[in-house]
């Protein structure tokens, strides 16, 4: 059995860790060193892993997952590089933090797999997309993958793009809650009660998530079949066209690539 190590384990981290351990691995062989003590006790009580210092918790795991912020990597790679198994590889979460910081930090040799999850993987219906450094062969990439596909979905890309994913998957949720958000304050100005415009709203997202997936149309294919001429959602479209609603998504998307940019300085 794989023996996995999170370094911290906040929000991301844990849903992670939870995936895993609903995609069969042993909550036994999984230890989590988790700086709060209440955290850390809450993290042993919710899903049997086991709690330890981050030099015990890494010796002779086969995979150690980085999920700290990333201002507090390099003092994290410092302590624990020693003890890490020349086997191993390591996953970072932590954005914008390249490969290379890590490879640089660590043994010569060591295997870094750089991924970039959302927040979906809580409900596992995440997307991960991971990039792995210089010295991470297939078969270990290939690992890493199999483990994150128990929270969701995996693509490799290079990690020249991670920027790109960053601004379509890591920061997508919001991006469509902020849509949803304003569905249904749209219905309740049109005088829906709340729980039945936030019902309305939520399903058909659901439901349009359902149906691009499941027909493999282009969205905008999708788009244009519910779209009659001169009928309510032509003239909601033309209404966003003329409001500059696309045009401000793809200039909020340049803004986050460009954002990741600079927290990867």
């Amino acid at each position: 059995m794989t023996v996995i190590a999170f370094l911290g384990a906040g929000v991301m981290g844990e849903s992670i860790l939870s995936a895993m351990i609903r995609g069969g691995q042993d909550p036994a062989q999984v230890r989590v060193r988790e700086r709060s003590p209440e955290r850390a006790e809450q993290l042993r009580a919710t899903h049997g892993v086991v709690i330890a210092e981050a030099v015990e918790a890494v010796r002779g795991a086969d995979v150690v997952v980085v999920a700290v912020k990333p201002q507090d990597v390099a003092a994290l790679l410092a302590e624990v590089g020693p003890a890490i198994s020349p086997e191993a590889v390591v996953v970072s979460i932590a954005a914008g933090v390249r490969t290379s910081t890590f490879e640089q930090a660590l043994p010569p040799g060591t295997a870094v797999v750089r991924v970039m999850p959302n927040t979906p993987a809580l409900v596992g219906e995440g997307m991960f997309a991971a990039s792995p450094g210089t010295g991470c062969d297939e078969a270990r990439l290939r690992a890493v993958c199999d483990l994150l596909s128990s929270g969701g979905r995996v693509v490799t890309v290079d990690e020249t793009h991670q920027d790109a994913v960053t601004a379509v998957s890591g920061s997508g949720p919001a991006y469509v809650f902020y849509l949803v958000e304003q569905m249904i304050a749209g219905g309740l100005e049109a005088g829906l009660a709340p729980e039945i415009a936030r019902t309305l709203a939520t399903q058909t997202l659901v439901g349009a998530a359902a149906l691009l997936e499941g027909t493999g149309d282009e969205p905008a294919v999708l788009r244009r079949r519910v779209t009659s001429p001169n009928g309510t959602t032509a003239a909601a479209i033309e209404t966003f066209e003329a409001e500059g609603v696309g045009a401000g998504i793809r200039a909020g998307m340049r803004a986050a690539t460009r954002r990741s940019a600079e927290l990867s300085g």
